[in-house]
C-alpha cells in the first residue's frame, strides 16, 4: 500500500467529491526540495522495503559500487557522497549513505535505487535532471557481457499484479483512487491526467489547459466527433473529454474502473448540465456493449498488460460501427526495452501503475493489425509530455502543505516526486513518446 495513513478528515471525504485546490504560485526557481526522510523514521508498517536496507550480499554490494562509479564517472553529474562538498558544475546527486545506496542497487537493480531515494540516503536538487542523465545513457551503464545476467538483480512481475478483470480493477484503483484531491494538486482545473499539446516551450505563455483543450480537440477531430456522433470512450479520467465530446453534440458513453473518477465525472457533467448526453459507466473494456461511431482512449492502454492487449484491440474493434474511426493516444517505448521491462518488475510497477506497461509501436501496429485494423496516422509528441510533467511536479512541489493535509507522508511525496520527474526524464532523453493514432477497421490502402 502506497498511501501514508491518511487523517480522519481525509478519510472521510465521500469519493468523487468535488476537488478544487487554491492557485498558489508554482516557484520561479522551479520545483521545491523534497521533504527529508531519515530510514530510522520510515513507516515499516507501510513501506517496508523502505524502512529496512535488503539482506547484505557483499559481493553484489561491491559489483554494483564498482559499476555505479563507473558509470557515473563517465556522466555529466557530480557525485559527492558521505556529506563531502564538491564544487563541479553540472547536474548533482548526493548520496548521504554510500553503503546503504550500493547494498540496495546491488540486491534490486533499479527497484533498489528508487527506493534509495524514498528513504533519504540520496537527494539531487535537480531531480529531473539527474534522471535525464541517466536515461540518455541507459543502455551504457552496465557493460555489455553483464546484461546477459539482468535476471540475477531484476525481480519478475508479481502473479497477483496481472489485469484479469478482477486484477485490472484493484490495480486501477490502487493508483486512481488514492484521492481525487491528491490528483487536484498537480493537475490542471480539467483534471486531466495525459500529456497536454503545446503551441511552444517552455510553456510560459500559455495555460496548461488550453494545452490540455487543445489535445482533446485534436482527438474528437480525428475521430471525426461532431452533432450526433456516437463515441465510446475507453478510460474516462475525471471526465473532460466527454465534456467537450458532449458539447460537440455526440452522445457519450464512458467507461472507467475507477470508483472515485467515475463518481466525480457524473458531478462535473451534470454541473454542466450535460448528463443527457453522457452516460459513465464503472465497466470493464472487455464487456462493452454496443456499436459506436468513434471509439477514443487516451493512455488507457499502458495499463492493459501485454498480456490483454488482443482482448483490448479485439473490443475496440468490436465495438466499431461500419465506418468508424478508432483515436488513441498512448506512451511508446522501444521495442527491446519494452520486451526487457514486460518481464521485470520495475519502480513504476512496484509503487505506482502495477500491471503497467508502456507499449511499443511495434506491439500497437501488431495487435492492432491482428484485430483487423490498420494505422492510417501516428503523429509523436513526446516533448510536449516532458513540458506536461514539469508543469505538474512544479504544482505538485507547491501545493506541498495540501499533500500533507490530505494524510500523504514525506515518503509517499519523495515517491510521486520521483515517479513524475522518473517520467519526465524518460520523454526529454526520448526513452519514451507520446503518439496519437487513428486506426480503422480493414487493410488501408
Amino acid at each position: 500500500m502506497t498511501r501514508s495513513a491518511p487523517t480522519s478528515q481525509a478519510r472521510s471525504q465521500p469519493a468523487g467529491r468535488t476537488v478544487g485546490i487554491p492557485p498558489q504560485p508554482i516557484p520561479s526557481s522551479g520545483p521545491a526540495a523534497a521533504p527529508t526522510v531519515r530510514r530510522a523514521d520510515v513507516d515499516a508498517g507501510r513501506w517496508p522495503d523502505v524502512a529496512r536496507l535488503p539482506s547484505a550480499a557483499p559481493v553484489r554490494t561491491a559489483i554494483a559500487r564498482h559499476l555505479v562509479s563507473r558509470a557515473l564517472n563517465r556522466l555529466s553529474l557530480s557525485v559527492p557522497t558521505g556529506g563531502a562538498r564538491v564544487n563541479t558544475a553540472g547536474t548533482r546527486m548526493t548520496v548521504h549513505d554510500p553503503h546503504a545506496f550500493h547494498r540496495r542497487i546491488g540486491r534490486d537493480g533499479l527497484i533498489g535505487f528508487g527506493e534509495s531515494y524514498l528513504a533519504g540516503e540520496w537527494d539531487s536538487d535537480d531531480l529531473a535532471g539527474v534522471l535525464t542523465v541517466l536515461a540518455a545513457h541507459a543502455d551504457e551503464l552496465v557493460p555489455a557481457p553483464l546484461r546477459r545476467l539482468r535476471g540475477l538483480w531484476v525481480s519478475a512481475r508479481p502473479v497477483a499484479d496481472r489485469n484479469t478483470r478482477a486484477g485490472a480493477r484493484d490495480n486501477i484503483q490502487r493508483h486512481y483512487d488514492l484521492s481525487n484531491d491528491l490528483f487536484a494538486t498537480f493537475l490542471d482545473p480539467t483534471l486531466t491526467y495525459s500529456s497536454a499539446l503545446f503551441t511552444a516551450f517552455p510553456a510560459r505563455f500559455e495555460s496548461l489547459t488550453a494545452a490540455q483543450h487543445r489535445k482533446i480537440d485534436r482527438l474528437l477531430d480525428l475521430a471525426a466527433v461532431g452533432e450526433g456522433t456516437r463515441l465510446l470512450e475507453i478510460g474516462t479520467g475525471w471526465g473532460e473529454l466527454a465534456l467537450r465530446a458532449a458539447a460537440r453534440g455526440a452522445q457519450v458513453t464512458t467507461l472507467t474502473l475507477s470508483t472515485e473518477q467515475a463518481a466525480l465525472a457524473r458531478e462535473r457533467i451534470a454541473a454542466a448540465g450535460l448528463a443527457d448526453r453522457v452516460d459513465v459507466q464503472l465497466r470493464d473494456y472487455r464487456d462493452v456493449e454496443g456499436r459506436y461511431d468513434a471509439v477514443i482512449s487516451v493512455e488507457m492502454i499502458e495499463a492493459v498488460g501485454a498480456e490483454y492487449w488482443p482482448a483490448y484491440f479485439t473490443a475496440l474493434r468490436r465495438a466499431l460501427a461500419p465506418g468508424g474511426r478508432i483515436a488513441l493516444q498512448a506512451i511508446t517505448m522501444g521495442h527491446r526495452q519494452m520486451l526487457h521491462t514486460a518481464a521485470t518488475h520495475t519502480f513504476i510497477s512496484k509503487y505506482v501503475f502495477p500491471g503497467g506497461l508502456i507499449p511499443s509501436r511495434e506491439a500497437i501496429a501488431e495487435h492492432s493489425a491482428a484485430a483487423g485494423l490498420s494505422t492510417v496516422a501516428d503523429d509523436g509528441f513526446g516533448e510536449h509530455y516532458a513540458e506536461t510533467l514539469r508543469l505538474w511536479r512544479e504544482r505538485f512541489t507547491a501545493h506541498r502543505p495540501v499533500v500533507t493535509g490530505l494524510g500523504f507522508d514525506p515518503v509517499f511525496q519523495r515517491m510521486w516526486e520521483f515517479y513524475l520527474a522518473y517520467s519526465e526524464a524518460g520523454f526529454r532523453s526520448r526513452y519514451l513518446d507520446a503518439r496519437q493514432l487513428l486506426l480503422i477497421e480493414g487493410t488501408h490502402r
